[in-house]
């Protein structure tokens, strides 16, 4: 599907966003970072190790939920499935993301992966 245009706004300012998976025992995990997008595809860059990389890696449904810092309530909630997860870029992609959201290049760099995320569902709290 589309991104709502607010998804879009919000995603491609200094917001962050919160990532919501599943645990082994069907529990949810949430997790907040740093958000980009290509186009209507949502990306999170995170290393291997992290809960979130293993849970996707089992189950690929995800939950996501982003708000402006300025107006906690103008918020876009999503749910959608990892469809890609690849090293390819990820190196520079995490520079970039961290260009948008410190102003300086990543320092850690690790092992990192990026998480292309489909969205199938979408609702605008405040439009």
């Amino acid at each position: 599907m589309e991104l709502p245009s607010k998804a879009k706004k919000l995603m491609d300012g200094k917001n962050f966003i919160n990532i919501a998976t599943l645990m082994p025992d069907g529990s949810p995990q949430v997790t907040v970072t740093w958000v980009d997008r290509d186009g209507d595809t949502v990306l999170i860059n995170t290393t291997e190790d992290r809960v979130k990389a293993k849970n996707v890696r089992r189950d690929p449904r995800v939950a996501l939920s982003i708000f402006s810092i300025d107006d906690p309530y103008d918020a876009v909630f999503l749910r959608g499935k990892v469809v890609e997860m690849t090293k390819a870029g990820a190196e520079e992609h995490v520079d970039k993301l961290s260009q948008k959201y410190t102003g300086a290049n990543y320092r850690q760099h690790g092992d990192r992966i990026l998480l292309k995320i489909e969205v199938h569902h979408a609702h605008v709290q405040k439009p």
